[in-house]
């Protein structure tokens, strides 16, 4: 795996051990776009790795340091997430620069495959829970849609980054649940999500930020159904996930 070095200015000190990974796509008009963004001193932010389409990978700031990538946000207890996370931005347009029928711009084979190998090395040196691969969008649900509903989730968790639950059964979980519901059910599904490591408080009451959280969890496991609403099938998903995350 050839790595090309271009210094970033944009970071700091860490002030935790990595034991994380976040994608993130670009959402530029193009990797060179980008590359000058994430060098900028002006701009104040950066990553450890940035992947463009042909599967090239560039490092800008070095793993031992903090670069700033993740903003506000939380997993799993976590809210400093610049210092236990390594950031790795993929070059795509997402949300930002749609193709010309209004789709999302696919992640090419070559840099999933440049994407995977990274981050299996990184993993590996850093000893990454699998529960602890997450998007940006699972980090800041409220303000971030990166790497989308697009990002191949299914095919980096079956090289071993990341947790993809098998066949889940969905009888028994009750009519869909969405904005403005309350309850018990509401306050389980924000358990499991919970479980799961979004920083949301199992109160019960289904408002705009457990649809957010909701509309997360589906762009990283449910690309499919992107809606805020958690039917049944959304709500087994989120058990089996939370279940995988609590035998790491």
């Amino acid at each position: 795996m050839r790595i090309l070095h271009v210094p970033s200015p944009n970071h700091d000190e860490r002030r935790a051990a990595i034991d994380m990974l976040v994608f993130h796509y670009t959402g530029m008009a193009s990797g060179a776009a980008a590359l000058e963004r994430l060098c900028d001193p002006a701009a104040k932010v950066s990553a450890h790795y940035l992947v463009h389409e042909d599967g090239s990978i560039v490092q800008l700031v070095a793993e031992d340091r903090r670069a700033w990538h993740a903003g506000v946000g939380a997993w799993q207890g976590d809210s400093d997430l610049n210092s236990c996370s390594v950031g790795i931005e993929i070059v795509n347009g997402g949300h930002d620069f749609p193709l010309p029928d209004g789709g999302l711009p696919p992640y090419p084979d070559q840099q999933t495959e440049a994407v995977i190998a990274l981050a299996r090395d990184i993993a590996a040196r850093h000893a990454v829970p699998a529960s602890r691969f997450v998007g940006h969008s699972d980090i800041a649900p409220a303000r971030k849609t990166d790497p989308g509903e697009h990002f191949p989730w299914a095919r980096l968790a079956g090289a071993g980054i990341g947790l993809w639950p098998a066949a889940v059964p969905a009888a028994g979980l009750g009519p869909p649940l969405g904005p403005g519901a309350s309850g018990p059910a509401v306050a389980g599904m924000q358990s499991a999500l919970a479980r799961i490591g979004y920083g949301i408080v199992p109160d019960g009451h289904y408002d705009e930020g457990t649809a957010s959280v909701v509309r997360a969890f589906q762009r990283h496991w449910e690309p499919a159904c992107v809606t805020g609403t958690a039917t049944a099938a959304t709500r087994a998903r989120m058990a089996a996930i939370a279940a995988l995350a609590a035998e790491l």
